[in-house]
Protein backbone atom coordinates (compact mmCIF):
# COMPACT_ATOMS: atom_id res chain seq x y z
CA UNK A 1 0.00 0.00 0.00
CA UNK A 2 1.54 3.34 -1.23
CA UNK A 3 2.57 5.70 2.01
CA UNK A 4 3.46 9.58 2.06
CA UNK A 5 5.13 11.43 4.63
CA UNK A 6 3.53 13.43 7.10
CA UNK A 7 4.03 15.60 9.90
CA UNK A 8 2.08 14.58 13.10
CA UNK A 9 1.64 16.90 16.35
CA UNK A 10 0.53 15.20 19.18
CA UNK A 11 -0.59 16.04 22.85
CA UNK A 12 1.44 13.77 25.07
CA UNK A 13 4.42 11.81 25.48
CA UNK A 14 2.50 8.89 23.50
CA UNK A 15 4.74 7.16 20.64
CA UNK A 16 2.82 4.71 18.02
CA UNK A 17 4.51 1.14 18.96
CA UNK A 18 6.10 -0.12 15.59
CA UNK A 19 3.74 -3.21 16.14
CA UNK A 20 1.08 -0.96 14.33
CA UNK A 21 3.02 -0.50 11.09
CA UNK A 22 3.56 3.13 11.31
CA UNK A 23 6.35 2.80 13.81
CA UNK A 24 8.77 0.40 11.72
CA UNK A 25 8.33 2.94 8.26
CA UNK A 26 8.25 5.90 10.88
CA UNK A 27 10.82 8.95 10.32
CA UNK A 28 10.74 9.10 14.21
CA UNK A 29 10.56 11.89 16.92
CA UNK A 30 11.80 15.21 14.97
CA UNK A 31 12.39 17.18 18.44
CA UNK A 32 12.40 16.57 22.02
CA UNK A 33 8.92 16.98 23.56
CA UNK A 34 7.66 20.37 24.42
CA UNK A 35 5.91 20.58 27.98
CA UNK A 36 2.97 23.28 28.09
CA UNK A 37 3.05 22.42 32.40
CA UNK A 38 -0.45 19.80 31.83
CA UNK A 39 0.33 18.09 28.43
CA UNK A 40 3.25 16.97 26.54
CA UNK A 41 3.47 17.76 22.27
CA UNK A 42 5.08 15.05 20.55
CA UNK A 43 6.10 16.17 17.31
CA UNK A 44 6.84 13.54 14.64
CA UNK A 45 7.46 12.56 10.83
CA UNK A 46 5.77 9.73 9.79
CA UNK A 47 5.36 7.65 6.88
CA UNK A 48 1.32 6.73 6.15
CA UNK A 49 -0.95 4.54 4.13
CA UNK A 50 -4.29 4.95 3.40
CA UNK A 51 -5.91 3.39 6.38
CA UNK A 52 -3.36 4.80 8.67
CA UNK A 53 -3.72 8.52 7.86
CA UNK A 54 -7.82 7.67 8.31
CA UNK A 55 -7.03 6.04 12.09
CA UNK A 56 -4.90 9.02 13.17
CA UNK A 57 -7.27 11.68 12.14
CA UNK A 58 -9.69 10.19 14.69
CA UNK A 59 -7.31 10.21 17.07
CA UNK A 60 -8.58 12.94 19.67
CA UNK A 61 -4.51 13.39 20.61
CA UNK A 62 -3.57 14.93 17.18
CA UNK A 63 -3.25 18.79 17.06
CA UNK A 64 -1.87 19.03 13.38
CA UNK A 65 -1.67 16.56 10.87
CA UNK A 66 -0.43 17.52 7.31
CA UNK A 67 2.19 16.84 4.12
CA UNK A 68 5.85 18.66 4.66
CA UNK A 69 5.42 21.58 1.87
CA UNK A 70 9.00 23.11 0.35
CA UNK A 71 10.04 26.64 1.94
CA UNK A 72 12.23 28.81 0.40
CA UNK A 73 14.10 32.09 1.81
CA UNK A 74 12.33 35.36 1.33
CA UNK A 75 15.11 36.32 -1.30
CA UNK A 76 15.61 40.13 -0.67
CA UNK A 77 14.53 42.71 -3.66
CA UNK A 78 18.02 43.89 -3.83
CA UNK A 79 21.10 43.25 -2.21
CA UNK A 80 24.60 45.38 -2.86
CA UNK A 81 27.86 45.92 -0.63
CA UNK A 82 28.03 48.35 1.65
CA UNK A 83 30.53 50.99 2.75
CA UNK A 84 30.20 52.80 6.09
CA UNK A 85 29.82 56.53 5.60
CA UNK A 86 32.14 58.62 7.83
CA UNK A 87 29.47 60.61 9.61
CA UNK A 88 26.91 57.70 10.08
CA UNK A 89 26.70 56.35 13.46
CA UNK A 90 23.30 54.53 13.15
CA UNK A 91 21.55 52.58 10.11
CA UNK A 92 17.92 54.40 9.72
CA UNK A 93 16.36 50.75 10.97
CA UNK A 94 17.55 51.11 14.45
CA UNK A 95 17.08 55.13 14.58
CA UNK A 96 13.28 54.86 13.52
CA UNK A 97 12.48 52.20 16.11
CA UNK A 98 14.10 54.55 18.85
CA UNK A 99 16.47 51.95 20.21
CA UNK A 100 19.07 54.17 20.24
CA UNK A 101 17.54 55.90 23.21
CA UNK A 102 15.83 53.03 24.95
CA UNK A 103 17.48 51.96 28.53
CA UNK A 104 17.19 48.34 27.09
CA UNK A 105 19.96 46.25 24.65
CA UNK A 106 18.28 42.76 25.37
CA UNK A 107 20.58 41.62 27.90
CA UNK A 108 19.61 38.26 29.75
CA UNK A 109 17.26 37.64 25.91
CA UNK A 110 17.73 34.72 24.47
CA UNK A 111 17.03 35.24 20.47
CA UNK A 112 16.56 32.16 17.91
CA UNK A 113 17.41 32.77 14.25
CA UNK A 114 15.79 30.38 11.94
CA UNK A 115 17.22 31.26 8.92
CA UNK A 116 20.34 30.33 6.22
CA UNK A 117 22.88 29.99 9.46
CA UNK A 118 25.46 32.60 10.16
CA UNK A 119 28.99 34.17 9.69
CA UNK A 120 30.15 33.15 13.35
CA UNK A 121 33.52 34.94 12.70
CA UNK A 122 32.20 38.30 11.41
CA UNK A 123 33.29 41.11 13.62
CA UNK A 124 29.57 41.87 14.17
CA UNK A 125 29.23 38.77 16.40
CA UNK A 126 32.23 39.05 18.95
CA UNK A 127 31.19 38.03 22.40
CA UNK A 128 27.90 36.63 21.44
CA UNK A 129 27.75 33.62 22.95
CA UNK A 130 26.00 31.57 19.37
CA UNK A 131 24.80 28.29 19.97
CA UNK A 132 24.57 26.73 16.30
CA UNK A 133 22.23 23.49 14.99
CA UNK A 134 22.08 22.69 11.47
CA UNK A 135 18.80 21.50 10.02
CA UNK A 136 20.30 21.15 6.63
CA UNK A 137 22.84 18.37 4.68
CA UNK A 138 25.19 21.24 3.63
CA UNK A 139 27.82 23.06 6.01
CA UNK A 140 27.05 24.76 9.06
CA UNK A 141 27.87 28.37 8.54
CA UNK A 142 26.15 30.82 6.22
CA UNK A 143 26.61 30.55 2.57
CA UNK A 144 24.13 32.65 1.39
CA UNK A 145 24.58 35.75 3.58
CA UNK A 146 20.61 36.58 4.59
CA UNK A 147 20.98 34.99 8.18
CA UNK A 148 24.01 36.65 8.38
CA UNK A 149 22.14 40.06 7.33
CA UNK A 150 19.30 39.22 9.68
CA UNK A 151 21.38 38.11 12.51
CA UNK A 152 23.42 41.51 12.33
CA UNK A 153 20.06 43.37 12.68
CA UNK A 154 19.00 42.15 16.05
CA UNK A 155 22.02 41.69 17.61
CA UNK A 156 24.99 43.36 15.52
CA UNK A 157 27.55 45.02 17.38
CA UNK A 158 29.20 48.04 15.58
CA UNK A 159 30.86 48.03 12.57
CA UNK A 160 33.20 50.99 12.68
CA UNK A 161 31.25 53.91 13.48
CA UNK A 162 27.87 52.43 12.64
CA UNK A 163 25.36 50.98 14.46
CA UNK A 164 23.81 48.00 13.18
CA UNK A 165 22.24 45.89 15.64
CA UNK A 166 18.72 46.68 17.82
CA UNK A 167 19.86 44.79 20.90
CA UNK A 168 23.51 44.93 20.95
CA UNK A 169 23.33 43.42 24.61
CA UNK A 170 22.18 40.32 23.65
CA UNK A 171 24.83 37.63 24.78
CA UNK A 172 23.38 34.34 24.24
CA UNK A 173 21.66 33.07 20.88
CA UNK A 174 20.41 30.52 18.96
CA UNK A 175 21.27 29.51 15.12
CA UNK A 176 19.26 27.39 13.45
CA UNK A 177 20.66 26.87 9.87
CA UNK A 178 16.79 25.45 8.41
CA UNK A 179 17.44 26.72 4.61
CA UNK A 180 20.11 26.03 2.39
CA UNK A 181 20.87 26.20 -1.58
CA UNK A 182 17.86 23.42 -1.83
CA UNK A 183 15.63 25.18 0.28
CA UNK A 184 13.83 22.93 3.05
CA UNK A 185 10.62 22.13 4.34
CA UNK A 186 7.24 23.07 7.05
CA UNK A 187 8.80 19.77 8.76
CA UNK A 188 12.50 21.43 9.38
CA UNK A 189 10.77 24.74 10.48
CA UNK A 190 8.86 23.13 13.11
CA UNK A 191 11.44 20.90 14.61
CA UNK A 192 13.87 23.89 14.62
CA UNK A 193 10.92 26.16 16.62
CA UNK A 194 10.58 23.20 19.34
CA UNK A 195 14.31 23.41 19.38
CA UNK A 196 14.53 26.85 19.69
CA UNK A 197 11.55 26.71 22.78
CA UNK A 198 13.34 23.67 24.38
CA UNK A 199 16.43 26.03 24.10
CA UNK A 200 14.83 28.88 26.07
CA UNK A 201 14.29 31.14 23.03
CA UNK A 202 12.54 34.24 24.11
CA UNK A 203 12.23 35.72 20.40
CA UNK A 204 11.90 33.22 17.51
CA UNK A 205 12.95 35.33 13.95
CA UNK A 206 11.95 33.41 10.73
CA UNK A 207 12.42 35.45 7.53
CA UNK A 208 10.62 32.53 5.13
CA UNK A 209 7.51 31.43 4.00
CA UNK A 210 6.25 27.93 1.98
CA UNK A 211 6.80 27.62 -1.74
CA UNK A 212 3.32 27.22 -2.72
CA UNK A 213 4.12 27.34 -6.59
CA UNK A 214 6.73 25.28 -5.70
CA UNK A 215 4.95 22.19 -4.45
CA UNK A 216 2.42 22.56 -7.33
CA UNK A 217 4.95 22.49 -10.09
CA UNK A 218 5.99 19.41 -7.95
CA UNK A 219 3.21 18.10 -8.01
CA UNK A 220 3.01 18.45 -11.61
CA UNK A 221 6.23 17.23 -13.03
CA UNK A 222 7.82 14.60 -9.95
CA UNK A 223 4.21 13.34 -9.68
CA UNK A 224 2.45 13.45 -13.22
CA UNK A 225 -0.85 14.96 -12.20
CA UNK A 226 -2.45 17.58 -13.95
CA UNK A 227 -2.48 21.45 -13.09
CA UNK A 228 -6.16 21.26 -11.53
CA UNK A 229 -5.83 18.22 -9.20
CA UNK A 230 -1.94 19.63 -8.12
CA UNK A 231 -3.32 23.42 -7.27
CA UNK A 232 -6.55 21.26 -5.34
CA UNK A 233 -3.81 19.03 -3.49
CA UNK A 234 -1.20 21.52 -3.16
CA UNK A 235 -3.76 24.33 -1.48
CA UNK A 236 -5.19 21.41 0.93
CA UNK A 237 -1.67 21.09 2.23
CA UNK A 238 -1.51 24.39 2.20
CA UNK A 239 -3.96 24.52 4.72
CA UNK A 240 -2.79 21.36 6.66
CA UNK A 241 0.35 23.55 7.37
CA UNK A 242 -1.14 27.08 8.19
CA UNK A 243 -2.82 24.41 11.04
CA UNK A 244 0.20 22.91 11.88
CA UNK A 245 1.81 26.49 12.69
CA UNK A 246 -1.27 27.63 14.34
CA UNK A 247 -1.28 24.80 16.58
CA UNK A 248 2.73 24.91 17.43
CA UNK A 249 2.46 28.54 18.18
CA UNK A 250 -0.87 27.94 20.90
CA UNK A 251 1.22 25.72 22.47
CA UNK A 252 4.35 27.88 21.82
CA UNK A 253 2.31 30.47 24.45
CA UNK A 254 0.86 27.36 26.48
CA UNK A 255 4.34 26.88 27.38
CA UNK A 256 5.20 29.83 27.99
CA UNK A 257 2.69 29.79 30.86
CA UNK A 258 4.94 28.13 33.05
CA UNK A 259 8.17 28.23 31.83
CA UNK A 260 10.28 31.47 29.95
CA UNK A 261 7.65 33.33 27.48
CA UNK A 262 8.20 33.26 23.85
CA UNK A 263 6.87 34.81 20.58
CA UNK A 264 7.65 33.67 17.21
CA UNK A 265 8.10 36.75 14.42
CA UNK A 266 7.72 36.12 10.89
CA UNK A 267 8.15 37.75 7.57
CA UNK A 268 4.63 38.26 5.82
CA UNK A 269 6.36 37.84 2.52
CA UNK A 270 7.48 40.13 -1.11
CA UNK A 271 5.04 38.86 -3.43
CA UNK A 272 2.84 42.02 -3.66
CA UNK A 273 3.17 44.61 -6.44
CA UNK A 274 1.66 47.69 -5.61
CA UNK A 275 -0.05 49.51 -6.82
CA UNK A 276 -0.96 46.45 -9.20
CA UNK A 277 -1.89 43.57 -6.63
CA UNK A 278 -1.29 42.85 -3.28
CA UNK A 279 -0.89 39.21 -1.94
CA UNK A 280 -1.73 38.28 1.41
CA UNK A 281 0.68 37.09 4.00
CA UNK A 282 1.63 32.91 3.59
CA UNK A 283 2.38 30.60 6.20
CA UNK A 284 4.41 30.18 8.55
CA UNK A 285 3.85 34.10 9.01
CA UNK A 286 -0.20 33.32 8.02
CA UNK A 287 -0.39 31.24 11.00
CA UNK A 288 -2.44 32.76 14.02
CA UNK A 289 -0.38 33.27 17.33
CA UNK A 290 2.46 34.11 14.68
CA UNK A 291 3.25 38.01 14.36
CA UNK A 292 3.35 38.74 10.67
CA UNK A 293 6.15 41.85 9.64
CA UNK A 294 5.06 44.26 6.68
CA UNK A 295 8.46 46.27 5.53
CA UNK A 296 8.02 50.22 5.68
CA UNK A 297 10.18 52.18 3.63
CA UNK A 298 11.46 55.99 4.59
CA UNK A 299 9.58 58.99 2.65
CA UNK A 300 9.91 63.18 2.67
CA UNK A 301 6.18 62.53 3.68
CA UNK A 302 6.60 59.62 6.71
CA UNK A 303 7.29 55.89 6.09
CA UNK A 304 4.85 54.17 3.69
CA UNK A 305 4.72 50.64 2.71
CA UNK A 306 7.02 48.98 0.45
CA UNK A 307 5.74 47.98 -2.99
CA UNK A 308 6.44 44.20 -2.30
CA UNK A 309 5.50 43.67 1.32
CA UNK A 310 2.38 41.56 1.60
CA UNK A 311 -0.88 42.15 3.44
CA UNK A 312 -2.58 41.29 6.62
CA UNK A 313 0.45 41.80 8.79
CA UNK A 314 0.39 42.38 13.01
CA UNK A 315 2.88 45.09 12.57
CA UNK A 316 6.06 46.53 10.62
CA UNK A 317 9.66 47.23 10.50
CA UNK A 318 12.10 49.02 7.94
CA UNK A 319 12.70 46.77 5.09
CA UNK A 320 14.24 49.06 2.31
CA UNK A 321 17.82 49.44 2.01
CA UNK A 322 19.27 48.04 5.18
CA UNK A 323 22.37 47.87 5.88
CA UNK A 324 23.37 44.86 8.39
CA UNK A 325 26.40 42.36 8.33
CA UNK A 326 27.22 40.56 5.15
CA UNK A 327 29.59 37.75 4.52
CA UNK A 328 33.37 38.12 4.10
CA UNK A 329 33.38 40.45 7.55
CA UNK A 330 31.73 43.17 5.60
CA UNK A 331 28.71 45.16 5.22
CA UNK A 332 25.35 44.99 2.59
CA UNK A 333 22.21 46.61 2.11
CA UNK A 334 19.16 44.43 1.22
CA UNK A 335 15.66 44.99 0.61
CA UNK A 336 12.55 43.10 2.00
CA UNK A 337 10.28 41.72 4.87
CA UNK A 338 13.48 39.91 5.75
CA UNK A 339 14.46 42.79 6.46
CA UNK A 340 12.01 44.11 8.67
CA UNK A 341 11.49 41.22 10.71
CA UNK A 342 14.73 41.19 12.26
CA UNK A 343 14.14 44.82 13.26
CA UNK A 344 10.66 43.51 14.69
CA UNK A 345 12.75 40.81 16.45
CA UNK A 346 15.53 42.99 17.87
CA UNK A 347 12.62 45.35 19.39
CA UNK A 348 10.79 42.32 20.76
CA UNK A 349 14.26 41.24 22.89
CA UNK A 350 14.09 44.67 24.35
CA UNK A 351 10.65 44.64 25.45
CA UNK A 352 11.58 40.88 26.93
CA UNK A 353 14.15 42.29 29.00
CA UNK A 354 11.58 45.06 30.32
CA UNK A 355 9.64 42.55 31.47
CA UNK A 356 12.03 40.20 32.67
CA UNK A 357 13.81 43.27 34.59
CA UNK A 358 10.07 44.45 36.01
CA UNK A 359 8.73 40.80 37.04
CA UNK A 360 11.47 38.50 37.25
CA UNK A 361 10.05 35.90 33.67
CA UNK A 362 8.54 37.06 30.27
CA UNK A 363 5.08 36.20 29.35
CA UNK A 364 4.44 35.18 25.68
CA UNK A 365 0.94 36.78 25.73
CA UNK A 366 2.34 39.78 27.49
CA UNK A 367 5.63 40.26 25.23
CA UNK A 368 2.89 39.88 22.71
CA UNK A 369 0.68 42.39 23.46
CA UNK A 370 3.36 44.97 24.35
CA UNK A 371 5.23 44.36 21.11
CA UNK A 372 2.63 45.03 18.80
CA UNK A 373 0.82 48.17 21.04
CA UNK A 374 4.04 49.42 20.10
CA UNK A 375 3.03 50.05 16.88
CA UNK A 376 3.56 53.82 15.97
CA UNK A 377 0.88 54.75 13.19
CA UNK A 378 2.14 58.62 13.58
CA UNK A 379 4.51 57.94 11.72
CA UNK A 380 3.33 56.51 8.72
CA UNK A 381 2.59 59.13 5.35
CA UNK A 382 -1.53 59.26 4.81
CA UNK A 383 -3.09 56.89 3.86
CA UNK A 384 -1.70 54.09 5.61
CA UNK A 385 -4.27 50.74 5.82
CA UNK A 386 -4.21 48.51 8.97
CA UNK A 387 -3.64 45.65 6.77
CA UNK A 388 -1.11 46.73 5.33
CA UNK A 389 1.21 48.06 8.33
CA UNK A 390 -0.65 46.33 11.05
CA UNK A 391 0.01 48.80 13.95
CA UNK A 392 2.33 50.52 12.62
CA UNK A 393 6.09 51.34 12.83
CA UNK A 394 7.28 49.22 15.73
CA UNK A 395 9.11 50.92 18.65
CA UNK A 396 11.36 49.82 21.72
CA UNK A 397 10.39 50.83 25.26
CA UNK A 398 11.83 54.07 26.18
CA UNK A 399 11.54 53.51 29.73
Amino acid sequence: MATKDFIILRRQSLIVPAADGMGARGLGPVAGPMDSGSQVLELEEVSLNKAERDDLRRDPRIQAMCEPMPLKLIEPLDSTDAQVADTATVTWGVEALKAPVSPFDGNGITVAVLDTGIEPSHPAFQGVNLAQKNFTTEGDDDGHGHGTHCAGTIFGQDIGNLRIGVARGISRALIGKVLGQGGGSSATIARAIQWAVNEGAHVISMSLGIDFPGYVKKLVSEDGFEIEPATSMALEAYRANINLFTQLANFVQAHGAFAQGTVIIAASGNESNRPSYEIAVAPPAAGNGILAVGALQEGAAGFSVANFSNSQVNISGPGVSVVSAGLGGGLSSKSGTSMATPHVAGAAALWAQKLLDQTGRVKSDTLMAHLVASGNSSVLAAGAEAEDVGSGMVQVPLS
